[in-house]
């Protein structure tokens, strides 16, 4: 039993009658007479972060993960909600002085106010967030690829994972390693673009289980299949640095997550337009394949084609 399992056959029933709910299919509840849009999601201390000790390690990543839900759909946050469970431990003066001063600055960043919540005790730290924002026109979801359009993807892919890897002690890349534990604990939103995305995009998510996994989400919602050229990933200066030298491999970059950038598809017809709008923007916005035929997602790395095995698509919370 695992996520996807466990919601399709126990809980999207229960949401078939109610047309906000998108059949469970998406990341968001969506209200299309009043045009707002709703993510939940929550967090566990030794899953998604790794020290609860130290707010500044977990809560601009998580909080951030929360809002990309809805910025990856072009709608804008406007309040968030914030559920606490912890021990005595924590709730002590000096650590939730910590958490306010967090919430506040990112607060003024992305223009978003605290709406209400809940605290309980806990042996272990869990941190539920609901984020809620509005959005003028139609959302863009998962599930409207078609055949032959781009697929495109925002910023750099595997910055986080080795962030990761460094803090769990896997790795270690010398005077690059503070610039990739940044990258893990304040993951960089693309709300330039998110305001655009209706106006280019055909089908959206964010990048949080693994390109290659939420990828997979985004051909089965609409019945088709993918082709990916691996050799035009998007990396950052300093990961290609450590590819040439043979640190890291692209195989352990791409099916990765938590990099919340924003995987989207879109029309051949709109390629000047998401040049010009990379450019005016100053958003990295790389096309790195296209949409096919069948349900196989298929990659190309170095003029050779292979299938991925579906055990190394992404993160997968798994129940037994």
């Amino acid at each position: 039993m695992n996520e996807f399992l466990l919601i399709n056959k126990y809980l999207k029933p229960l949401a078939l009658k109610n047309p906000g709910a998108l059949k469970l299919n998406d990341d968001i509840y969506f209200d299309a007479k009043k045009g707002i849009g709703i993510s939940v999601d929550t967090y566990v201390q030794g899953v998604h972060f790794i020290n609860s000790s130290d707010p500044n390690k977990f809560l601009k990543k998580i909080l951030r993960a929360s809002l990309s839900d809805l910025y990856c759909k072009g709608i804008k946050p406007k309040s968030y909600f914030l559920s606490f469970a912890l021990n005595n431990k924590l709730a002590n003066p000096a650590w939730l002085q910590k958490v306010k001063k967090i919430l506040n600055n990112e607060q003024k960043k992305f223009d978003i106010s605290l709406g209400g919540g809940d605290t309980v005790y806990s042996s272990k730290l869990v941190i539920t967030v609901i984020v809620l924002g509005n959005v003028v026109d139609k959302p863009v979801f998962r599930h409207n690829c078609k055949l032959k359009e781009d697929i495109y993807v925002t910023g750099n892919i595997g910055d986080s994972f080795l962030g990761l890897s460094i803090l769990k002690k896997k790795a270690s890349f010398g005077k690059f390693n503070s610039f990739f534990i940044k990258k893990y604990y304040e993951p960089h939103l693309q709300t330039k673009i998110s305001s655009q995305l209706c106006k280019i995009a055909s089908a959206a998510i964010d990048i949080s289980d693994g390109l290659v996994q939420d990828l997979q989400h985004l051909c089965n919602n609409s019945k088709c299949g993918a082709y990916i050229n691996l050799n035009l990933i998007p990396l950052s200066p300093f990961t290609k640095i450590l590819l040439k030298r043979k640190k890291v491999f692209l195989k352990n970059l791409f099916s990765k997550g938590d990099d919340y950038q924003i995987l989207f598809t879109s029309s051949t017809k709109n390629r000047s337009k998401i040049i010009s709008l990379s450019k005016n923007l100053s958003t990295k916005i790389t096309k790195i394949g296209s949409i096919k035929k069948g349900k196989d997602i298929v990659f190309e790395y170095n003029t050779k084609e292979f299938k991925l095995n579906t055990k190394k698509k992404g993160f997968i919370h798994n129940f037994q």
